[in-house]
C-alpha cells in the first residue's frame, strides 16, 4: 500500500485513505475503469497496458472541478472531488471524452521513444488504438454516509456504465 504509485505517479491507496478521512460533509467520489483492459494486455503486451495506464492515469491528474485523483488498483482509478454529484458531472463527462479522444499509438520499431514536440512528424502508418473508460460518481448523502459507503456506491455506478456498453458515465 504506497503513498505513491510508482507506474503512474499518481497517489496510490494509502495516500487515498488518508485523503477519505479528511474529507468535509459535502464530496463526490468517482470511480474510473479502463474499458476492455484485459484485451489491451492480451493482444498488445503488458508494456502496451502499462502505457496505457499512464495515459489515462495523465489525464485523470489535470481534471478539472476541484478533483483529485488516485490509482485504485488495476486498471482503476479513483477521483475525489470536494463538490455536489451535480457540480461533478461535466467534469468527469469531459475526463471521459478527453481518454476517448486521445490517440493512443501502438509503440511499434518506428514509434520514437519520446513523444516529439509536432506529433504531425509521426509516420501514418503507425496503428492507434482506441482507449475509453467507463465511470460511476457517487456523492455523500443521508443513504451513503461513510468514505466507504461512497465509494461502494460509485463502483455500483461504474458497473452500472460498463452494463449500459461502456464509454459512458453513470449516478
Amino acid at each position: 500500500m504506497a503513498y505513491h504509485d510508482a507506474l503512474t505517479g499518481l497517489p496510490g491507496r494509502r495516500a487515498l485513505k488518508e485523503a477519505l478521512l479528511k474529507l468535509d460533509r459535502q464530496y463526490t467520489v468517482a470511480m474510473v475503469d479502463i474499458d476492455h483492459f484485459k484485451k489491451f494486455n492480451d493482444w498488445y503486451g503488458h508494456d502496451v497496458g502499462d502505457h496505457v495506464l499512464c495515459m489515462v492515469a495523465s489525464k485523470l491528474a489535470r481534471v478539472t472541478g476541484g478533483g483529485k485523483g488516485f490509482r485504485y488498483g488495476g486498471e482503476e482509478f479513483t477521483v475525489i472531488f470536494p463538490c455536489s454529484l451535480l457540480d461533478v458531472i461535466p467534469h468527469v463527462e469531459r475526463l471521459r471524452k478527453t481518454i476517448e479522444t486521445s490517440e493512443f499509438i501502438l509503440r511499434g520499431p518506428e514509434r520514437p521513444k519520446k513523444k516529439p514536440e509536432n506529433p504531425a512528424t509521426i509516420k501514418k502508418s503507425q496503428r492507434s488504438v482506441s482507449v475509453t473508460v467507463s465511470i460511476g460518481v457517487a456523492e455523500r448523502d443521508d443513504r451513503h454516509n461513510t468514505p466507504l459507503e461512497v465509494i461502494k456506491a460509485a463502483d455500483n455506478a461504474l458497473y452500472r456504465a460498463k452494463g449500459y456498453g461502456r464509454n459512458q458515465v453513470s449516478t
